[in-house]
């Protein structure tokens, strides 16, 4: 009997190796205003366009992803998972225009997370403990993480399978990558051997001289990390989140839209070994 009871612990740990599980991506820079929310929101609804289940997480206190997909910002979300009030399942959302598109919104409830988190049993993992039940009824999980690198967004880097950094086309903003790339390689030291660096997406570009100097500079850096997609500068990417919905259901026809959703595609390409549900 001993024998059989092993067998089937046995079977049964490979079997849990096969359920599919949606990929954590996080979206950091600790400079605010470099398109960080706006590409959050829009690469999730052009992954969701593109026929994939996309959970949005807002794990910024600001909760512009959340406003900015018609959500209301003083609702229950991540906050009430972080203290354990809710569970994640509890306090997702679907979208009413994208039906492959969820969210777990925030508020500036989230504020206080930074403080409380360091109370906590292993600290570090609330956030990915919080995802765990909700993975695999999702093929991409992104998470628009907080202008700043405290503990909260230590813990979504724990979390997540990888990260990817928006950068904005201007030397200030490259200037800054430094600190965000040393918490990143802190991170993979030591809490998530496994965490991997996504992509650099270069975004707010306009047709000029400095701009392209540092479009040459990153791609020459970071090399094939670099997303051939670049977002450039469009009005419509603005007025978007004022109605409450993603710029390709804004304006199909506008540039940003183009952008993002070649964007998607890269990504889904890049990605392309991942199972299709």
């Amino acid at each position: 009997m001993a024998f059989q009871f092993n067998f089937i612990k046995f079977a049964r740990y490979f079997d849990t190796q096969t359920v599919f599980m949606g990929k954590v991506v996080a979206l950091a820079n600790q400079n605010g205003g470099v398109g960080k929310t706006t590409t959050a929101i829009n690469l999730a609804a052009s992954i969701a366009l593109l026929g994939k289940k996309v959970l949005l997480l807002d794990a910024d206190p600001q909760a512009n992803a959340t406003s900015s997909l018609g959500f209301d910002i003083t609702g229950e979300g991540i906050y009430e998972c972080i203290t354990g009030q809710r569970k994640a399942e509890e306090v997702i959302q679907q979208n009413h225009d994208l039906k492959k598109l969820w969210l777990i919104g925030s508020s500036i409830d989230l504020v206080a997370a930074d403080t409380e988190l360091p109370k906590m049993d292993d600290a570090h993992y609330v956030v990915k403990r919080g995802l765990e039940s909700v993975r695999d009824r999702f093929d991409y999980i992104l998470v628009d993480c907080s202008p700043s690198l405290g503990y909260t967004t230590v813990n979504v880097l724990t979390a997540a399978d990888s990260v990817l950094v928006p950068v904005q086309c201007e030397y200030l903003a490259l200037e800054g990558l430094s600190k965000l790339l040393n918490t990143i390689k802190i991170v993979k030291s030591g809490l998530n051997p496994k965490l991997e660096i996504e992509g650099f997406l270069l975004t707010l570009y306009s047709r000029n001289r400095l701009n392209n100097q540092v479009v040459a500079e990153v791609r020459e850096h970071f090399g094939h990390l670099a997303f051939e997609t670049i977002i450039q500068r469009n009005i419509r990417l603005g007025e978007a989140p004022s109605h409450g919905k993603p710029v390709m259901l804004y304006d199909a026809s506008a540039t940003g839209s183009q952008n993002y959703l070649n964007l998607a595609k890269e990504f889904l390409k890049r990605n392309k070994k991942q199972t299709t549900r």
